[in-house]
């Protein structure tokens, strides 16, 4: 399987869920300090933008859950934002800056909004070997690869449905060669609406296509534990401190 150059590495990857949720305040510097502190390498983040084209990171479009200011980012210029704190004490973290300040970090960053495609995309032009960029939206994601010639992502919405349908089908794996894809990995729920994604098919369609198939959000250690023995390449999760514990305790990892 061909790996790119985000991606290289041994063993599977670990992502930080928004930093680690469930272990400090999301999105923070103070989540992002605490992967670093971890020795995590992967942090997976969201990301809008400011009306001044500032990226930030931040789930949501409006500051009230973590800030208690019920405002919309899109809404506010950086210099209005910036005074404004989340939970842990600090205003939303630049991504520019978050480059900057954690040179050993990489960033697996969902653009949550169509104004921040442009800004973000040139970021990741500009650091491929540190910025994986994902999205819901097929639309964002043919922007973002238009943009940003090479730049890592996943697979979006319709493209996930449409692999996980060919896993179920005899010859899917010769279907879905038949159509060549832009993402260099697959990041899949564990279940949607019930039903189980990750099945040992997928894996082996996935990989039959050079994708890694990367699982959110896995929180307990024997999921983790399944999912590794099944052959997945990379954990989501919000409890980071957990996951190096059943990592460490099966050899190398990113």
């Amino acid at each position: 399987m061909l790996t790119h150059p985000y991606l290289a590495g041994d063993g599977p990857v670990l992502l930080a869920h928004r930093g680690g949720s469930t272990e400090v305040v999301e999105n923070s510097l103070a989540a992002i300090e605490h992967t670093r502190r971890l020795g995590v390498t992967y942090l997976e983040t969201d990301a809008h933008a400011t009306r001044d084209g500032v990226v930030v990171l931040h789930h949501d479009a409006n500051l009230g859950r973590l800030t208690g200011v019920r405002a919309e980012i899109a809404d506010l210029t950086w210099r209005e934002l910036s005074s404004i704190a989340d939970h842990s004490g600090s205003p939303p973290v630049r991504l520019d800056e978050a480059l900057a300040s954690f040179p050993e970090l990489r960033f697996n960053v969902d653009a949550k909004s169509d104004d921040v495609v442009a800004p973000l995309a040139e970021l990741a032009r500009r650091n491929l070997e540190r910025i994986g960029l994902a999205s819901f939206s097929d639309t964002r994601l043919a922007r973002i690869r238009a943009l940003a010639p090479g730049v890592s992502t996943s697979t979006g919405q319709s493209e996930t449905a449409r692999l996980v349908a060919l896993s179920r089908l005899p010859r899917g794996a010769a279907l879905a060669a038949r159509r060549p894809l832009a993402p260099t990995c697959l990041q899949v729920p564990l279940r949607h609406r019930g039903i189980p994604v990750v099945t040992a098919r997928l894996l082996d369609l996935a990989h039959s296509l050079g994708l890694e198939v990367h699982v959110w959000t896995v929180d307990d250690p024997a999921e983790m534990v399944r999912l590794l023995d099944l052959g997945v390449d990379g954990l989501v999760t919000d409890v980071p401190s957990t996951a190096i514990r059943v990592l460490g305790a099966r050899g190398p990892w990113r």
